[in-house]
């Protein structure tokens, strides 16, 4: 595994080279969320107190996470990713609060479930392994590639983008009827 603390621009070329399907991206748009959402549900359970201030799980993954976001050279990227994980992560405590336990693991067991159906479908059309699978970092990375992909598409990150693609090329469509 390389370095968890290299820079955003390496981090998500690395990530770009197992995602350049333009259908492996869109896939990644549901599932990454749903993934995010899942693990923020399943641990909102696990509660406790910090002193006088009741927390949880959740809470602390996200805020571990979004310090790593903001630490990566990329201010804006990383606290629109940690923006982004923490609305996700309110929506699924404030779920967490409306349910019964058996609720919740439905919720979350099938909100992970089908996040990863999505991932894996979205490869399936990319014609290459999860990036996760030889790096792990790849699973922190995933978040900060969609919102990154989000913010491009909305014009922000111009020069971000094209050094993404000057290491690991365009997007495109893989042919699925003449694979490589």
């Amino acid at each position: 595994m390389a370095s968890l603390f290299r820079p955003a621009l390496d981090l998500m070329a690395q990530y770009a080279a197992y995602h350049r399907d333009r259908r492996n991206i869109a896939t990644h748009f549901v599932g990454i969320p749903l993934i995010v959402f899942a693990i923020s549900m399943l641990l909102a359970r696990a509660e406790f107190d910090l002193g006088r201030t009741p927390m949880n799980a959740a809470i602390i993954l996200w805020g571990l996470s979004a310090l790593w976001y903001l630490t990566r050279g990329n201010l804006v990227l990383g606290a629109a990713t940690a923006i982004v994980n923490g609305v996700l992560t309110a929506l699924a405590m404030t779920l967490v609060q409306s349910t019964t336990t058996t609720g919740w693991l439905v919720i979350g067991i099938g909100s992970f479930v089908v996040g990863w159906v999505f991932q894996f479908v979205g490869h399936y059309y990319e014609g290459k392994k999860p990036a996760f699978v030889d790096d792990l970092v790849g699973l922190l990375v995933g978040p900060m590639f969609v919102v990154g992909e989000a913010m491009f598409m909305l014009g922000w990150g111009r020069p971000l983008l094209a050094e993404i693609e000057k290491r690991v090329g365009p997007t495109h469509l893989r042919d699925l009827a003449h694979p490589v």
